[in-house]
């Protein structure tokens, strides 16, 4: 397997996709709602993307919109075409939605539950296994989950003020997680009282620091 997961930030990133079908459509939805600046090739394209900001282009331009873009997606049904624009942006990096093996990056399935993005790769073998298995992680992450790494970041935020050392911090980070009052205020949805206790643990533990 010679795929690594990465994350690549998409704000202000400009991606031109080649066609306009249904995974062209949900390849430039995925980009805008990242912050992505997109444009797409082809006959036409949803009012939702033209409203999210995409604009069309005639596949005469290609050229000129591989030399603007950062990122290219090749998601058409015209084959010499797609083959041309792969040609073409050999310095770019490249998604290719019809051969996925070709390209340079794959787009995974992925959801959000909260602030929890999840992406999926079956290493192309599975597309329908992948949708499986989102139903699955779907079904076992509970909203006490969520409220969790809301109470956990807002921790990680004061401790930086406090602790220098990271290791020192994950320690505590843990020492809260684990404490079973804190957790039974997640039970109930009290989330502001949790901050609030969190809060005075802290100040328990390090006003003399």
């Amino acid at each position: 397997m010679n795929w690594t997961a990465l994350y690549l930030k998409t704000s202000g990133l400009k991606v031109f996709i080649l066609g306009t079908g249904e995974v062209a459509t949900r390849r430039a939805n995925k980009f805008l709602d990242h912050g992505a600046i997109v444009k797409l090739a082809g006959s036409s394209i949803d009012e939702e993307l033209v409203t999210k900001g995409a604009k069309l282009h005639s596949t005469d331009e290609v050229d000129d919109l591989v030399d603007w873009s950062d990122f290219v997606v090749i998601a058409s049904g015209d084959r010499q075409l797609s083959d041309y624009v792969a040609d073409i942006s050999h310095e770019k990096l490249v998604n290719r939605a019809d051969f996925p093996n070709d390209g340079d990056v794959i787009v995974p399935t992925s959801f959000n539950i909260g602030d929890i993005e999840i992406s999926i790769f079956t290493n192309g073998k599975s597309p329908l296994m992948a949708r499986q298995l989102r139903k699955k992680i779907q079904s076992i992450i509970t909203e006490e989950d969520i409220l969790e790494i809301e109470l956990q970041d807002y921790s990680r935020s004061l401790l930086k003020e406090i602790i220098p050392d990271q290791k020192d911090r994950r320690d505590y980070l843990y020492k809260i997680f684990e404490d079973e009052d804190i957790r039974e205020l997640i039970r109930a949805r009290e989330i502001d009282r949790a901050k609030a206790v969190i809060c005075e643990l802290i100040k328990r533990d390090f006003d003399d620091t």
